[in-house]
C-alpha cells in the first residue's frame, strides 16, 4: 500500500475523532443528513422545574428527561452536548406504492370507552409528534393512516406498519363490515348509510358522521382502496347478475318501513318503493348488480315460458322441477297407472313482485301451488273414468286440465299457457289385454284389407283381360268389318265379273246355239253356275267355292249331256259297232292303255267271232276313261 494512501485514511480518521470529540464534545454540534432523522433522548434537566414526565407519559413535550417529542429534522443544531444528548439518527419511513402505513401510539390519551381506534388529530401526518399529544391524540391503534410517500415520523412515539391495499377485482363487489362507531339501532342488521367517507377510506368522517360498527349496508365496486384493515374487514362476492328472460325481484331486509303499494286486495306482503324495507314493486332488469346479499336477497323469476315436467326421468335446466314425479292416479274401475305432464306458465314483469310476496321464492311457488293443483286435478279425473276411456279422451282431458289449470293460477297472478300430457303408462296386464285385443282388431283390419285387396285385384284382372279382350274384340270387329268390306268388294267384283261372264256366257251361248245345241245349253249353265258363284261370294267365301263347284258341276252336266247328243248322232250316224271302235280305238291311243293283257282270256263264240268278248271289253275301257275323267272334273272343281 502506498504512503499517501496510508496518510488519506489516516486524515479521514483524525477527522471523525475530531468531529467526535471537537464538535461533539467542545462545541455540541450535531448534523443531521438528508436521509435521516434525528431522535433526541434528554439524559437530565439541569435548569427548570420540570424534572421528570407526567405519569403515564413516555415522550417529554416540555423539556424533561426522557424521550423528546421534538425530533431533529435534516440540518445541523448547537448545544447537543453528548453528555446532555442521545441524538439517535433514524431513517425516514418510506411507504412503497400500492401500500398503506399504519400507526400504534405508544403515549397519549387512554381511548374512551368503546372505541377500539383512536380519532383521527392534525399532526401533520403523523409527522409531528408534539401536535398528536398537543391535540389530545391517543395511545393505541390510529383510525388515521398514511398512504405512499417518505415521511419524518418519531419512532419514540409511533410503530408504523405497512399493510397492502385492499383491491376488490373486478365483477366482485366488496361487503364491509366496521370495526369501529357507534352501535346498529335496537332492530336493524346493518348500520345506517353515512355519506362523505369516500368508501371508507376516510374514517373520521364517517366516525364523525354517527357512522355505525358492524355490517354496513354500502359496498365499494372495483378498484383499490386506502382501507385500514383495524376498522374495516371487506369480503369480496360476485355481483348479482340477472339473465336474459328473467328479472331480480329485490327483497330488502333494511330501510325505512315503507307504504304497501300492492293494494288492499293483496294480502300476502308489502310491495314498497325502492330503498325501503320489504320487497321493491321494481324488479331488476337483465344484468350485472352490486347487491349486498347480507341486507337484501334478490330472487330470479323467469319472464319467459317456463315448463315443468311431471317426470321421473326429465328436468329442465332450470331444476325447479327436479323434485316433481310421475303422477300416479287410479282409474275408476280400479286400475292404478301413471302419467307424465309438463306445464307451461308465465309469469309477466308486473307481477314478479306479488308471486314473490306471496311465495318468497320460485320453489315454493311450485311446491305450494303448481304441484298440488296438478297432481290432485289429474287423480280426480281419472277416478271419474276408466283406464280405457281415459286413454281414449286424452285430447279432450288435456284441453279441460289447461282450463282447470289456467283459472287457479291466476289467483296466484301467474298465467297458465298450456297443461301437456305426456306418456301414459296403464298397468301392464291391462295393457297386455289391451294390446291383444288391438293386435286382434288390427288383424281383422289387416285381412279386410287383404280381402279388399284381392276382390281390387281380382276386379282388376278381370277389367285388365275384359280391356285385353276389348282389344281382340275390337281388332275382330275391324277385321270382320275389313272382311265385310272385302266380301263386298269381291261381292261387287264378283257381280262384275259375274255381269262380264253371263255377257260372255251368253254370248257364248249363242255362239255354242248356232254352233251347237249342246253347246248353248252348256253357256247356259256356264252361266247359272257363275251367277250362283256371285252369289255364294257375297255370303261366304265357302258358299263362293260352293257356286263355282255347282256351277262347273253343271258345266260338266252340260258338256256330257251335249257329249251324250253328240254321240248319240253319232251313233245313229256310224252305227253302234263302228262308233265303240272308234272310241276305243281314241282311248287306247290317247290314255296309253295296253290292248295286251298280262293275262289273257280267251274264248270263242262258235262263229269264228268275239261279239260278246269285244262287247265286254269295250264297255270296260268306256266305263275306265268315263271314271277318269270324273275324277278329273272333281279335282278341277275342288281346285
Amino acid at each position: 500500500m502506498e504512503i499517501s494512501t496510508i496518510l488519506i485514511i489516516a486524515s479521514v480518521l483524525l477527522l471523525i475523532i475530531f468531529y467526535k470529540f471537537t464538535f461533539r464534545v467542545f462545541l455540541g454540534i450535531v448534523i443531521v443528513p438528508e436521509d435521516k432523522i434525528g431522535l433526541v433522548t434528554k439524559k437530565f434537566v439541569l435548569f427548570g422545574s420540570k424534572k421528570a414526565l407526567p405519569d403515564g407519559r413516555i415522550l417529554a413535550l416540555e423539556g424533561e428527561a426522557g424521550f423528546q417529542a421534538q425530533t431533529l429534522a435534516p440540518g445541523i443544531y448547537f448545544a447537543k452536548w453528548f453528555w446532555q444528548y442521545e441524538i439517535t439518527m433514524e431513517a425516514l419511513t418510506i411507504i412503497p406504492e400500492g401500500k398503506i402505513g399504519l400507526f400504534v401510539a405508544k403515549d397519549g390519551n387512554e381511548l374512551p370507552t368503546g372505541h377500539i381506534l383512536a380519532r383521527k388529530i392534525e399532526c401533520d401526518s403523523f409527522q409531528s409528534a408534539v401536535m398528536f399529544l398537543q391535540n389530545g391524540g391517543c395511545k393505541g391503534r390510529q383510525a388515521a393512516f398514511i398512504t405512499a410517500g417518505t415521511y419524518r415520523i418519531n419512532t419514540f412515539l409511533f410503530d408504523v406498519i405497512v399493510v397492502d391495499m385492499t383491491i376488490i377485482q373486478e365483477n366482485m363487489v366488496g361487503i364491509v363490515t366496521t370495526l369501529d362507531g357507534q352501535p346498529i339501532e335496537e332492530g336493524s342488521i346493518a348500520g345506517r348509510q353515512v355519506p362523505e367517507h369516500n368508501n371508507f377510506q376516510d374514517v373520521g368522517s364517517f366516525l364523525v358522521n354517527g357512522g355505525n360498527k358492524g355490517l354496513q349496508p354500502q359496498v365499494i365496486l372495483a378498484g383499490s382502496y386506502y382501507l385500514n384493515p383495524w376498522f374495516v374487514q371487506v369480503e369480496q362476492i360476485k355481483m348479482t347478475e340477472i339473465p336474459i328472460g328473467h328479472v331480480g325481484v329485490v327483497i330488502s331486509y333494511v330501510g325505512n318501513e315503507g307504504k304497501d303499494l300492492s293494494g288492499a286486495e293483496f294480502k300476502h306482503g308489502n310491495i314498497v318503493t325502492k330503498g325501503e324495507k320489504g320487497v321493491w314493486a321494481e324488479p331488476f332488469g337483465p344484468g350485472k348488480y352490486p347487491v349486498n346479499t347480507y341486507i337484501m336477497r334478490v330472487e330470479l323469476v323467469p319472464t319467459t315460458n317456463l315448463v315443468l315436467n311431471w317426470a321421473s326421468a326429465r328436468s329442465e335446466s332450470h331444476q325447479l322441477d327436479k323434485n316433481l314425479s310421475t303422477i300416479t292416479v287410479r282409474s275408476k274401475d280400479g286400475f292404478p297407472f301413471n302419467l307424465d305432464v309438463s306445464q307451461i306458465i308465465h309469469i309477466p314483469t308486473t307481477e314478479a313482485p306479488k308471486v314473490i310476496a306471496r311465495f318468497g321464492n320460485m320453489n315454493n311457488l311450485v311446491s305450494q301451488v303448481l304441484e298440488p293443483t296438478i297432481g290432485n286435478y289429474f287423480r280426480n279425473s281419472a277416478q271419474d273414468s276408466d283406464v280405457i276411456a281415459f286413454l281414449g279422451t286424452r285430447k279432450e282431458r288435456q284441453e279441460s286440465a289447461k282450463m282447470h289449470i289456467g283459472r287457479v293460477l291466476e289467483q296466484y297472478n301467474v298465467n297458465g299457457v298450456d297443461t301437456l300430457i305426456g306418456d301414459i303408462v296403464p298397468p301392464e296386464s291391462l295393457m297386455k289385454t289391451l294390446t291383444d285385443r288391438k293386435l286382434a282388431e288390427e288383424q281383422n283390419v289387416t285381412y279386410e284389407t287383404q280381402k279388399k285387396a284381392e276382390q281390387t285385384r281380382q276386379t282388376l284382372e278381370k277389367e285388365t283381360a275384359i280391356a285385353d279382350m276389348q282389344k281382340e274384340v275390337v281388332k275382330s270387329d275391324q277385321g270382320v268389318w275389313i272382311a265385310q268390306r272385302v266380301a263386298d268388294a269381291a261381292v261387287k267384283k264378283a257381280e262384275g265379273e259375274a255381269t262380264s261372264v253371263k255377257i260372255q256366257a251368253t254370248a257364248e251361248a249363242e255362239r255354242v246355239k248356232v254352233i251347237s245345241g249342246a253347246d248353248a245349253e252348256r253357256t247356259k249353265l256356264i252361266a247359272n253356275a257363275d251367277a250362283e258363284k256371285i252369289k255364294a261370294l257375297a255370303n261366304a267365301e265357302a258358299q263362293k267355292i260352293e257356286v263355282e263347284g255347282r256351277a262347273e258341276a253343271e258345266k260338266i252336266l252340260a258338256i256330257g249331256k251335249s257329249n251324250a247328243e253328240s254321240y248319240k248322232l253319232s251313233v245313229e250316224a256310224m252305227g253302234g259297232d263302228n262308233f265303240t271302235k272308234l272310241k276305243v280305238t281314241e282311248v287306247i291311243g290317247t290314255q296309253g292303255v295296253k290292248i295286251i293283257p298280262e293275262v289273257l282270256i280267251t274264248g270263242s263264240a262258235g262263229d269264228g267271232s268275239n261279239g260278246a268278248i269285244s262287247g265286254l271289253l269295250g264297255m270296260q275301257l268306256l266305263e275306265d276313261v268315263m271314271e277318269k275323267k270324273r275324277k278329273e272334273t272333281k279335282e278341277t272343281i275342288k281346285e
